[in-house]
């Protein structure tokens, strides 16, 4: 059985720069990570 993706989107600019294995529960995914378009760590969140 294959596990269900999610992407990550920058909450600054609004780009899609990864995605992750869905987690378990119904919170939405929210990591800081590395924006290549803003050139800076910012906070991204799961869309659905």
């Amino acid at each position: 059985m294959a596990t269900k993706k999610v992407g990550l989107e920058c909450s600054k600019c609004g780009a899609r720069n990864y995605t992750v294995p869905a987690p378990r529960g119904d919170k939405r995914l929210e990591i800081r990570k590395f924006c290549k378009h803003c050139k800076m760590y910012t906070l991204h969140r799961e869309t659905r």
